[in-house]
Protein backbone atom coordinates (compact mmCIF):
# COMPACT_ATOMS: atom_id res chain seq x y z
CA UNK A 1 0.00 0.00 0.00
CA UNK A 2 1.36 3.43 -0.90
CA UNK A 3 1.67 6.12 1.74
CA UNK A 4 -0.93 8.48 0.27
CA UNK A 5 -3.86 5.98 0.24
CA UNK A 6 -2.82 4.89 3.75
CA UNK A 7 -3.11 8.49 4.94
CA UNK A 8 -6.54 8.84 3.34
CA UNK A 9 -7.69 5.63 5.02
CA UNK A 10 -6.45 6.79 8.41
CA UNK A 11 -8.11 10.16 7.98
CA UNK A 12 -11.41 8.47 7.10
CA UNK A 13 -11.20 6.17 10.14
CA UNK A 14 -10.20 9.11 12.34
CA UNK A 15 -13.47 10.88 11.62
CA UNK A 16 -15.50 7.66 11.83
CA UNK A 17 -14.18 6.18 15.08
CA UNK A 18 -12.48 8.82 17.25
CA UNK A 19 -14.47 11.11 19.53
CA UNK A 20 -13.05 14.54 18.72
CA UNK A 21 -12.70 17.92 20.38
CA UNK A 22 -13.99 19.82 17.33
CA UNK A 23 -15.78 19.06 14.07
CA UNK A 24 -12.61 19.44 12.02
CA UNK A 25 -9.15 18.13 12.90
CA UNK A 26 -5.78 19.59 11.93
CA UNK A 27 -4.80 18.31 8.50
CA UNK A 28 -1.74 16.39 9.61
CA UNK A 29 -0.92 12.80 10.41
CA UNK A 30 2.19 12.34 12.53
CA UNK A 31 4.28 9.25 11.87
CA UNK A 32 7.37 10.06 13.95
CA UNK A 33 9.12 12.96 15.65
CA UNK A 34 12.65 14.00 16.57
CA UNK A 35 13.97 17.10 18.30
CA UNK A 36 11.76 19.99 17.20
CA UNK A 37 10.49 18.17 14.11
CA UNK A 38 7.22 16.36 13.47
CA UNK A 39 7.08 14.10 10.42
CA UNK A 40 4.15 12.79 8.41
CA UNK A 41 3.58 10.44 5.47
CA UNK A 42 5.75 11.06 2.43
CA UNK A 43 8.00 14.08 2.77
CA UNK A 44 5.76 16.14 5.06
CA UNK A 45 7.52 17.77 8.02
CA UNK A 46 6.69 20.55 10.44
CA UNK A 47 8.65 22.49 13.05
CA UNK A 48 6.84 21.96 16.33
CA UNK A 49 6.27 25.51 17.56
CA UNK A 50 4.04 24.47 20.47
CA UNK A 51 5.72 21.43 22.12
CA UNK A 52 2.40 19.59 22.32
CA UNK A 53 1.21 22.58 24.41
CA UNK A 54 4.27 22.85 26.66
CA UNK A 55 4.78 19.10 27.07
CA UNK A 56 7.93 18.19 25.15
CA UNK A 57 10.24 20.77 26.74
CA UNK A 58 13.25 18.50 26.10
CA UNK A 59 12.24 17.87 22.50
CA UNK A 60 10.89 14.75 20.83
CA UNK A 61 12.74 11.49 21.29
CA UNK A 62 15.30 12.73 23.82
CA UNK A 63 17.67 9.75 24.23
CA UNK A 64 17.70 10.04 28.02
CA UNK A 65 13.91 9.90 28.20
CA UNK A 66 13.61 7.04 25.70
CA UNK A 67 16.22 5.01 27.62
CA UNK A 68 14.40 5.56 30.90
CA UNK A 69 11.10 4.45 29.37
CA UNK A 70 12.65 1.31 27.90
CA UNK A 71 14.38 0.40 31.16
CA UNK A 72 11.21 0.83 33.22
CA UNK A 73 9.11 -1.06 30.66
CA UNK A 74 11.45 -4.00 31.14
CA UNK A 75 10.79 -3.97 34.89
CA UNK A 76 7.04 -3.41 35.23
CA UNK A 77 4.26 -1.15 33.97
CA UNK A 78 1.30 -0.94 36.33
CA UNK A 79 2.07 -2.70 39.61
CA UNK A 80 -0.41 -1.39 42.16
CA UNK A 81 -2.97 1.36 42.74
CA UNK A 82 -1.26 4.68 43.49
CA UNK A 83 -0.08 5.14 47.06
CA UNK A 84 -0.55 1.54 48.15
CA UNK A 85 2.96 0.23 47.47
CA UNK A 86 6.51 1.56 47.41
CA UNK A 87 7.38 2.06 43.75
CA UNK A 88 10.90 3.22 43.00
CA UNK A 89 10.09 5.54 40.03
CA UNK A 90 7.57 7.47 42.14
CA UNK A 91 9.85 7.74 45.15
CA UNK A 92 12.89 8.79 43.13
CA UNK A 93 10.97 11.44 41.18
CA UNK A 94 9.23 12.86 44.25
CA UNK A 95 12.57 13.07 46.04
CA UNK A 96 14.16 14.91 43.11
CA UNK A 97 11.26 17.34 42.86
CA UNK A 98 11.48 18.04 46.58
CA UNK A 99 15.22 18.74 46.20
CA UNK A 100 14.74 21.37 43.51
CA UNK A 101 11.57 22.92 44.96
CA UNK A 102 12.78 23.21 48.54
CA UNK A 103 11.07 23.31 51.96
CA UNK A 104 7.32 23.71 51.94
CA UNK A 105 7.03 22.07 48.53
CA UNK A 106 8.42 18.68 49.46
CA UNK A 107 5.35 16.43 49.61
CA UNK A 108 4.20 15.17 46.21
CA UNK A 109 0.92 13.58 45.14
CA UNK A 110 1.13 12.23 41.58
CA UNK A 111 -1.91 12.16 39.30
CA UNK A 112 -2.64 11.37 35.64
CA UNK A 113 -3.09 14.93 34.43
CA UNK A 114 -3.16 18.60 35.29
CA UNK A 115 -6.94 18.70 35.61
CA UNK A 116 -6.85 15.80 38.07
CA UNK A 117 -4.14 17.58 40.05
CA UNK A 118 -6.28 20.73 40.20
CA UNK A 119 -9.18 18.63 41.49
CA UNK A 120 -6.92 17.18 44.18
CA UNK A 121 -5.61 20.59 45.21
CA UNK A 122 -9.16 21.92 45.51
CA UNK A 123 -10.21 19.01 47.73
CA UNK A 124 -7.12 19.41 49.91
CA UNK A 125 -7.68 23.16 50.29
CA UNK A 126 -11.30 22.72 51.33
CA UNK A 127 -10.55 20.03 53.87
CA UNK A 128 -7.42 21.67 55.30
CA UNK A 129 -9.06 25.06 55.81
CA UNK A 130 -12.57 23.84 56.58
CA UNK A 131 -13.84 26.41 54.08
CA UNK A 132 -15.94 26.02 50.95
CA UNK A 133 -15.18 29.06 48.76
CA UNK A 134 -12.48 29.50 46.13
CA UNK A 135 -11.16 32.33 43.99
CA UNK A 136 -9.76 32.17 40.46
CA UNK A 137 -9.30 34.67 37.62
CA UNK A 138 -10.88 35.70 34.34
CA UNK A 139 -9.35 34.02 31.27
CA UNK A 140 -7.59 31.43 33.44
CA UNK A 141 -7.56 27.81 32.35
CA UNK A 142 -7.24 25.01 34.91
CA UNK A 143 -8.73 22.04 33.05
CA UNK A 144 -12.06 20.78 31.76
CA UNK A 145 -13.17 18.26 34.39
CA UNK A 146 -16.08 19.49 36.49
CA UNK A 147 -14.18 21.10 39.35
CA UNK A 148 -11.34 22.37 37.19
CA UNK A 149 -13.82 23.84 34.70
CA UNK A 150 -15.56 25.59 37.59
CA UNK A 151 -12.25 27.33 38.36
CA UNK A 152 -11.55 28.09 34.70
CA UNK A 153 -12.30 31.71 33.88
CA UNK A 154 -13.67 31.19 30.37
CA UNK A 155 -17.47 31.40 30.34
CA UNK A 156 -17.82 30.10 26.78
CA UNK A 157 -16.21 26.77 27.71
CA UNK A 158 -18.86 26.18 30.38
CA UNK A 159 -21.88 26.46 28.11
CA UNK A 160 -24.14 23.42 28.46
CA UNK A 161 -22.28 21.91 31.42
CA UNK A 162 -23.92 23.66 34.35
CA UNK A 163 -24.55 23.85 37.11
CA UNK A 164 -20.87 23.76 38.01
CA UNK A 165 -19.40 24.07 41.50
CA UNK A 166 -20.86 26.95 43.52
CA UNK A 167 -19.04 29.54 45.64
CA UNK A 168 -16.24 30.22 43.17
CA UNK A 169 -15.46 33.88 42.41
CA UNK A 170 -13.58 34.98 39.31
CA UNK A 171 -11.59 38.19 39.54
CA UNK A 172 -9.84 40.29 36.89
CA UNK A 173 -6.18 39.33 36.58
CA UNK A 174 -3.69 42.04 37.65
CA UNK A 175 -6.39 44.01 39.53
CA UNK A 176 -5.18 44.53 43.09
CA UNK A 177 -8.39 46.22 44.28
CA UNK A 178 -10.45 43.16 43.31
CA UNK A 179 -8.52 41.02 45.79
CA UNK A 180 -10.74 42.24 48.63
CA UNK A 181 -13.08 39.40 47.64
CA UNK A 182 -10.57 36.98 49.21
CA UNK A 183 -11.80 36.53 52.78
CA UNK A 184 -11.69 34.28 55.82
CA UNK A 185 -14.25 32.13 54.03
CA UNK A 186 -11.92 31.47 51.09
CA UNK A 187 -10.27 28.05 51.08
CA UNK A 188 -7.86 28.80 48.24
CA UNK A 189 -6.88 31.15 45.47
CA UNK A 190 -6.06 29.37 42.19
CA UNK A 191 -3.76 31.33 39.92
CA UNK A 192 -1.47 30.88 36.95
CA UNK A 193 1.76 32.84 37.29
CA UNK A 194 1.50 33.63 33.57
CA UNK A 195 -1.89 33.04 31.99
CA UNK A 196 -1.35 30.47 29.27
CA UNK A 197 -4.73 29.97 27.60
CA UNK A 198 -5.41 33.67 28.06
CA UNK A 199 -2.64 34.43 25.57
CA UNK A 200 0.60 34.52 27.59
CA UNK A 201 -0.59 37.33 29.87
CA UNK A 202 2.23 38.48 32.14
CA UNK A 203 1.56 39.34 35.78
CA UNK A 204 2.24 42.65 37.47
CA UNK A 205 4.78 41.78 40.20
CA UNK A 206 2.93 44.07 42.61
CA UNK A 207 -0.24 42.10 41.93
CA UNK A 208 1.47 38.81 42.75
CA UNK A 209 2.78 40.24 46.01
CA UNK A 210 -0.70 41.49 46.85
CA UNK A 211 -2.23 38.06 46.21
CA UNK A 212 0.31 36.40 48.50
CA UNK A 213 -0.27 39.02 51.19
CA UNK A 214 -4.04 38.73 50.99
CA UNK A 215 -3.83 34.94 51.32
CA UNK A 216 -1.59 35.32 54.38
CA UNK A 217 -4.01 37.81 55.94
CA UNK A 218 -7.08 35.63 55.45
CA UNK A 219 -5.60 32.15 55.87
CA UNK A 220 -6.50 31.13 52.30
CA UNK A 221 -4.10 28.79 50.54
CA UNK A 222 -2.34 30.05 47.43
CA UNK A 223 -2.44 27.38 44.73
CA UNK A 224 -0.17 28.15 41.78
CA UNK A 225 -0.90 26.45 38.49
CA UNK A 226 2.45 25.99 36.70
CA UNK A 227 1.16 23.32 34.36
CA UNK A 228 2.28 25.33 31.32
CA UNK A 229 5.07 27.46 32.80
CA UNK A 230 7.05 24.82 34.69
CA UNK A 231 10.28 23.03 33.81
CA UNK A 232 12.28 25.93 32.45
CA UNK A 233 9.84 27.29 29.88
CA UNK A 234 9.93 30.87 31.13
CA UNK A 235 13.68 31.06 31.77
CA UNK A 236 13.71 29.80 35.36
CA UNK A 237 12.94 26.26 36.43
CA UNK A 238 9.62 27.48 37.83
CA UNK A 239 7.95 30.73 36.79
CA UNK A 240 7.22 31.71 40.39
CA UNK A 241 10.96 31.90 41.10
CA UNK A 242 11.35 34.93 38.83
CA UNK A 243 8.76 36.80 40.89
CA UNK A 244 9.92 35.66 44.34
CA UNK A 245 6.49 34.14 44.92
CA UNK A 246 5.98 31.09 47.11
CA UNK A 247 2.80 28.98 46.84
CA UNK A 248 1.19 26.80 49.48
CA UNK A 249 0.36 24.23 46.79
CA UNK A 250 2.03 23.94 43.40
CA UNK A 251 0.27 22.15 40.54
CA UNK A 252 2.36 20.62 37.74
CA UNK A 253 1.65 18.52 34.64
CA UNK A 254 2.42 18.66 30.90
CA UNK A 255 6.27 18.67 30.87
CA UNK A 256 6.24 16.86 34.24
CA UNK A 257 6.02 13.48 32.48
CA UNK A 258 8.70 14.09 29.86
CA UNK A 259 6.13 13.35 27.14
CA UNK A 260 4.01 10.82 29.06
CA UNK A 261 0.79 11.58 31.00
CA UNK A 262 1.57 12.82 34.51
CA UNK A 263 0.36 15.50 36.91
CA UNK A 264 1.05 16.40 40.52
CA UNK A 265 0.02 18.69 43.34
CA UNK A 266 2.80 19.51 45.76
CA UNK A 267 2.87 21.15 49.19
CA UNK A 268 3.93 20.55 52.73
CA UNK A 269 3.12 17.31 54.50
CA UNK A 270 0.83 18.99 57.03
CA UNK A 271 -1.46 20.21 54.24
CA UNK A 272 -1.51 17.16 52.00
CA UNK A 273 -1.94 14.72 54.89
CA UNK A 274 -5.63 15.67 55.26
CA UNK A 275 -6.57 13.25 52.47
CA UNK A 276 -5.12 10.31 54.43
CA UNK A 277 -7.63 10.28 57.26
CA UNK A 278 -11.18 11.12 58.33
CA UNK A 279 -11.91 9.40 55.99
CA UNK A 280 -8.87 7.67 54.57
CA UNK A 281 -8.53 7.49 50.79
CA UNK A 282 -9.74 11.08 50.48
CA UNK A 283 -8.23 11.29 47.02
CA UNK A 284 -7.42 8.17 45.04
CA UNK A 285 -6.27 7.39 41.52
CA UNK A 286 -5.48 4.07 39.85
CA UNK A 287 -2.92 5.18 37.28
CA UNK A 288 -1.64 8.43 38.82
CA UNK A 289 2.13 8.42 39.09
CA UNK A 290 2.46 5.61 36.55
CA UNK A 291 5.90 4.05 36.86
CA UNK A 292 6.85 4.67 33.24
CA UNK A 293 5.69 8.31 33.33
CA UNK A 294 7.66 8.96 36.53
CA UNK A 295 10.79 7.39 35.03
CA UNK A 296 10.43 9.51 31.89
CA UNK A 297 9.72 12.66 33.89
CA UNK A 298 12.75 12.21 36.12
CA UNK A 299 14.99 11.73 33.09
CA UNK A 300 13.57 14.86 31.47
CA UNK A 301 13.97 16.95 34.64
CA UNK A 302 17.56 15.81 35.07
CA UNK A 303 18.29 16.73 31.44
CA UNK A 304 16.78 20.20 31.96
CA UNK A 305 18.93 20.78 35.04
CA UNK A 306 22.17 19.16 33.87
CA UNK A 307 22.12 20.94 30.50
CA UNK A 308 20.81 24.17 32.08
CA UNK A 309 18.11 24.48 29.44
CA UNK A 310 16.40 27.40 31.21
CA UNK A 311 19.55 29.50 30.72
CA UNK A 312 19.41 29.19 26.94
CA UNK A 313 15.72 30.16 26.81
CA UNK A 314 16.42 33.89 26.87
CA UNK A 315 18.78 33.67 23.89
CA UNK A 316 16.05 32.00 21.86
CA UNK A 317 13.53 34.53 23.15
CA UNK A 318 15.75 37.38 21.96
CA UNK A 319 15.73 35.95 18.41
CA UNK A 320 11.97 35.52 18.58
CA UNK A 321 11.37 39.11 19.67
CA UNK A 322 13.79 40.52 17.11
CA UNK A 323 12.54 38.49 14.16
CA UNK A 324 8.77 38.47 14.59
CA UNK A 325 8.19 42.06 13.58
CA UNK A 326 5.44 42.65 11.02
CA UNK A 327 2.69 45.28 10.67
CA UNK A 328 0.06 42.54 10.91
CA UNK A 329 1.40 41.32 14.27
CA UNK A 330 -0.26 43.77 16.63
CA UNK A 331 1.47 42.51 19.76
CA UNK A 332 4.04 39.90 20.71
CA UNK A 333 3.81 39.17 24.41
CA UNK A 334 5.10 36.57 26.83
CA UNK A 335 8.22 35.45 28.64
CA UNK A 336 10.92 32.94 27.78
CA UNK A 337 9.45 30.45 25.32
CA UNK A 338 5.80 31.03 26.14
CA UNK A 339 4.54 33.69 23.74
CA UNK A 340 1.44 34.90 21.94
CA UNK A 341 1.42 36.63 18.58
CA UNK A 342 -1.74 38.75 18.42
CA UNK A 343 -3.54 39.82 15.24
CA UNK A 344 -6.41 42.18 14.45
CA UNK A 345 -9.09 39.51 14.59
CA UNK A 346 -9.89 35.80 14.65
CA UNK A 347 -10.01 35.44 10.87
CA UNK A 348 -6.49 36.82 10.46
CA UNK A 349 -5.12 34.54 13.17
CA UNK A 350 -6.75 31.52 11.55
CA UNK A 351 -5.40 32.39 8.11
CA UNK A 352 -1.91 32.65 9.57
CA UNK A 353 -2.27 29.34 11.38
CA UNK A 354 -3.33 27.55 8.21
CA UNK A 355 -0.53 29.19 6.21
CA UNK A 356 1.95 28.11 8.88
CA UNK A 357 0.73 24.53 8.65
CA UNK A 358 1.00 24.58 4.88
CA UNK A 359 4.50 26.03 5.16
CA UNK A 360 5.82 23.45 7.62
CA UNK A 361 5.25 25.13 10.98
CA UNK A 362 2.80 23.92 13.64
CA UNK A 363 1.17 26.54 15.83
CA UNK A 364 -2.27 26.79 17.41
CA UNK A 365 -4.68 29.31 18.90
CA UNK A 366 -5.60 30.01 22.53
CA UNK A 367 -8.67 28.93 24.46
CA UNK A 368 -9.59 32.27 26.02
CA UNK A 369 -8.74 34.64 23.16
CA UNK A 370 -9.46 34.10 19.48
CA UNK A 371 -7.04 36.50 17.78
CA UNK A 372 -3.70 35.04 18.85
CA UNK A 373 -1.36 32.17 18.02
CA UNK A 374 0.75 30.21 20.47
CA UNK A 375 4.55 30.08 20.34
CA UNK A 376 6.03 27.57 22.80
CA UNK A 377 8.71 25.43 21.09
CA UNK A 378 10.94 22.87 22.82
CA UNK A 379 13.69 24.34 24.99
CA UNK A 380 16.19 22.29 22.99
CA UNK A 381 15.53 24.25 19.79
CA UNK A 382 18.75 25.56 18.21
CA UNK A 383 19.23 29.16 17.15
CA UNK A 384 19.22 28.04 13.52
CA UNK A 385 15.91 26.25 14.02
CA UNK A 386 14.45 29.33 15.72
CA UNK A 387 15.47 31.49 12.75
CA UNK A 388 13.92 28.97 10.36
CA UNK A 389 10.71 28.88 12.39
CA UNK A 390 10.53 32.68 12.39
CA UNK A 391 11.13 32.70 8.62
CA UNK A 392 8.19 30.35 8.13
CA UNK A 393 5.98 32.30 10.51
CA UNK A 394 6.66 35.59 8.72
CA UNK A 395 6.00 34.03 5.31
CA UNK A 396 2.67 32.78 6.67
CA UNK A 397 1.80 36.24 8.02
CA UNK A 398 2.62 37.82 4.67
CA UNK A 399 0.59 35.19 2.84
CA UNK A 400 -2.40 35.76 5.11
CA UNK A 401 -2.22 39.58 4.97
Amino acid sequence: MSIAPYFIMLQDDFYRHLARTADEAVDMEITHAEGVWLYGPGDRAWIDFISGICVTNVGHGAPEVVAAVKEQAGRYLHAHVYGEAILSPQVRYATRLAEVLGPGLDHVYFTNSGAEAIEGALKVAKKYTGRSRAVAFHNAYHGSTHGALSLTGNTAMKYGYGPLLPRISHLPFNDIEALSVISDKTAAVFMEVIQGAGGAVLPDPAFLRAVRQRCDETGALLVLDEIQTGFGRTGTLWAHQAYDLRPDILVLAKALGGGLPLGAFIGREEVLSVIRRDPPLGFITTFGGHAMACAAGLAALNKIIEEDLPKRVFGLEAILKQRLQHPAIQELRGRGLLYAALFKDRDMAERVRLACLQGGLLTIGFLSIDHGLRISPPLTMTEEEMHLACDRFLVAVETAS
